[in-house]
């Protein structure tokens, strides 16, 4: 236990930690997007020593602020548009630290902590639309380990189908079985990673293309599947996507549900980011048939504006989950209604034992925005990425990529007609793309999109502006101008 004088001096240092906070969140919005690190910034901290006496409390804090604050990622300023990360709450960083107080393991017991998450659970399955009667939902670190733990639970319940177990005897139990994932080719490379590890091989994901607006193509699709069962194949798994990475699409999960219904597949749904777009009105349509799944990954630290490390894994049928996952050896027995015992632990449901207490900021988020604050949020970055698309649409040297989904906008850089035929556009976008980061004013991701090098810009913080997306395209083009200008002299 800490001592008097310790919790004396956290005191002290945790009122002044909190007016940094806030001087930090108040400021960011007046400086550089990003500012890159000189060489001796760098090693400084990467050769940083471990101190042999213990450090005061005022020069933790002044290393926080001086050598970490001052070199941010970026994600909180408005006009961050890079990959899909979320500027911080204030509740959800209040949320955070209360949770390090407490400090708990969530892998069950009857504790806080554990109702809490069942909670948050239920109200993420509710505010998607997700039935959870007789399904689970589980906090995960995020949208990549809740869908290894979905598509675990998937492959179980493929060989448990043909009488067989692959905890007991491994992928080798399944020879006879060889299973087919679908998914299409834009979908995250998180689907690819669980597929390796889970060991069914990179070999057995079919990727099907896509259409002119970034969904799977359904034709192809059905088509791929008869023929993986004319090879004695054995198809199993569609991965749909509530908003792919690159351009914001979302699958006509409607159609995926019918397909996954007629072959008997299990039908699992990345909503990782775009999931949350069904509480906008205008796109819920969309989302018809993501109820449908027998799972669902979700990121409330994207677009929910959640600390990170906090992804949940909401399946169908909970028992799909423990038939996959449940291992309680002596040391961890507890009966319900005894003791420290509670529900069934959620370690019995997913591969960590010992788990971070994720719902507290989790909680402390939703619950300071309430639905209609969620809901507001995501209206407005929707809005936002309609006007950036329409920007894009009517500039003379930027064209869209396709159509604006949800809150991300891909666009590609078209020269001047004027401009030499011979440009290679694809190594200007890249070093546009690094330009405009280094330059700080904005920052701006890049992707492909039907084989051609894309700049890509993701809307998640609803305190950007117009202004914001002036000076964002602005950036673009003064940088795409000075390399063509370098090029061509």
């Amino acid at each position: 236990m800490a001592s008097d004088s310790e919790i004396a001096g956290f005191r002290t240092a945790g009122h002044e930690l909190v007016d940094l906070l806030a001087d930090y969140l108040e400021e960011l919005p007046h400086g550089p997007v990003f500012r890159p690190m000189t060489r001796a910034e760098r090693a400084g901290l990467a050769n940083m020593r471990m101190p042999d006496e213990s450090l005061k409390w005022g020069e933790l804090l002044r290393v926080w602020r001086d050598e970490l604050a001052a070199h941010p990622m970026g994600n909180g300023h408005p006009r961050f548009f890079a990959w899909v990360n979320s500027a911080p709450a204030p509740a959800g960083i209040l949320g955070a630290l209360a949770a390090a107080a407490i400090n708990p393991s969530c892998a069950g017991g009857d504790h806080a902590a554990t109702y809490l998450e069942r909670a948050t659970t239920r109200w993420l399955a509710e505010l998607v639309g997700y039935p959870l009667d007789g399904g689970y939902g589980v906090l995960t670190s995020g949208a990549s380990m809740a869908s290894i733990i979905c598509l675990a639970a998937a492959r179980q319940w493929a060989v448990r189908r043909v009488g067989l177990d692959v905890r007991e005897h491994g992928m080798a139990a399944a020879q006879t079985a060889p299973l087919v994932l679908y998914s299409s080719v834009e979908t995250h490379s998180c689907i690819r990673k669980a597929i390796e590890l889970l060991g069914l091989g990179s070999t057995r994901h079919h990727t099907v293309p896509v259409d002119d607006d970034g969904r799977i193509d359904i034709a192809a699709l059905r088509e791929a599947i008869a023929g993986d069962h004319a090879r004695g194949l054995a198809p199993f798994c569609l991965v749909g996507n509530a908003g792919t990475v690159s351009c914001g699409a979302v699958d006509p999960l409607r159609a995926l549900s019918d397909v996954a219904e007629e072959e008997g597949l299990w039908l699992h749904v990345d909503g990782a980011y775009g999931a949350f777009g069904v509480l906008d009105p205008s796109i819920a349509e969309y989302f018809d048939g993501m109820s449908r799944a027998d799972s669902l990954a979700l990121d409330p630290h994207k677009w929910l504006g959640v600390p990170v490390d906090c992804g949940c894994a909401l399946v169908r049928e909970a028992d799909n989950l423990r038939d996959t996952f449940s291992l309680v050896p002596p040391y961890l027995r507890t009966e319900e209604g005894r003791g420290f015992g509670g529900p069934t632990w959620f370690s019995e449901y997913t591969i960590e034992q010992t788990r971070p207490y994720r719902a507290l900021p989790l909680w402390m988020t939703l619950s300071r925005m309430g639905r209609a604050g969620l809901v507001a949020n995501i209206v407005r970055c929707r809005q936002l990425a309609r006007r950036l698309g329409e920007m894009v649409d009517t500039d003379p040297v930027l064209t869209l990529a396709g159509p604006v989904s949800t809150s991300i906008v891909a666009f590609y850089y078209r020269p001047p007609a004027e401009s030499d035929a011979t440009l290679d556009l694809d190594e200007i976008t890249r070093t546009v793309v690094a330009a405009v980061q280094e330059h700080g004013r904005a920052f701006l991701s890049g992707t492909i999109i039907g084989g051609r090098e894309a700049f890509r810009a993701c809307i998640l913080n609803p305190a950007a502006t117009e202004h914001d997306l002036c000076v964002l395209l602005a950036e673009v083009r003064e940088a795409a101008a000075r390399l063509v200008s370098d090029r061509l002299s």
